[in-house]
């Protein structure tokens, strides 16, 4: 009875906390808009009810920089470099860009994905370790010329990549879900809302 007890304690205390009192850091590079900073973190505060605090602003990384297919920026790159420089305070950092960025999409088997010419260096709207302290978001493969749905995009694209800093896998549980894969559309961003499914919150201890 009392390892009963001591294991339904145990399950609250950790209910209770959850992300609760983590920080969250927003890192903008190069001439990021004022009003989408506000927005994003407001958008963070809700749904995740975790503190953020804005970092000071940063330059582009000249050293993410490539020009395999068009010019971008890694996304992998820059969130390996967020990782190194976030601040001990901090325990996860997005970083926002308003440049195209990429990655290399791999199978199960760590093999690019083929073809190869499609896949090596392949545009992305976010992304981030799961888990781990980072993540990064560009701005320009989400534009809309509906600037409210634009700024939709740009909420759940933030959110979605955050969640996967948090341990979250993409979610099968609910079509609805901020966590469900995009699987290469924009579309599906559109089709979803703005929060985490019932089992996802479970996961991380919301």
């Amino acid at each position: 009875m009392k390892n009963i007890l001591f294991i339904l304690f145990f399950l609250m205390l950790i209910s209770c906390t959850g992300q609760k009192d983590k920080m969250i850091g927003i890192q903008p590079f190069g001439k990021f808009n004022q009003s989408l900073i506000d927005t994003v973190k407001n958008s963070i505060e809700q749904v995740y009810g975790i503190r953020v605090e804005v970092l000071p602003n940063k330059p582009l990384p000249e050293f993410a920089f490539v020009n395999i297919k068009s010019p971008r920026y890694r996304a992998d790159s820059i969130i390996r470099l967020l990782k190194r420089e976030k601040p001990d305070s901090i325990d996860y950092v997005i970083g926002l860009i308003s440049k195209d960025i990429s990655t290399t999409k791999r199978d199960k088997n760590r093999k690019v994905k083929q073809p190869e010419y499609k896949y090596l260096d392949w545009g992305v709207f976010g992304l981030g370790f799961r888990p781990g302290p980072s993540c990064v978001v560009s701005t320009y493969r989400i534009k809309s010329n509906d600037h409210k749905k634009f700024i939709e995009r740009f909420k759940k694209v933030c959110i979605h990549e955050l969640g996967h800093n948090m341990g979250l896998k993409h979610c099968d549980y609910s079509e609805k879900c901020v966590m469900r894969d995009a699987a290469e559309t924009i579309k599906t961003i559109d089709h979803v809302d703005l929060k985490l499914c019932t089992d996802c919150k479970v996961k991380i201890g919301m």
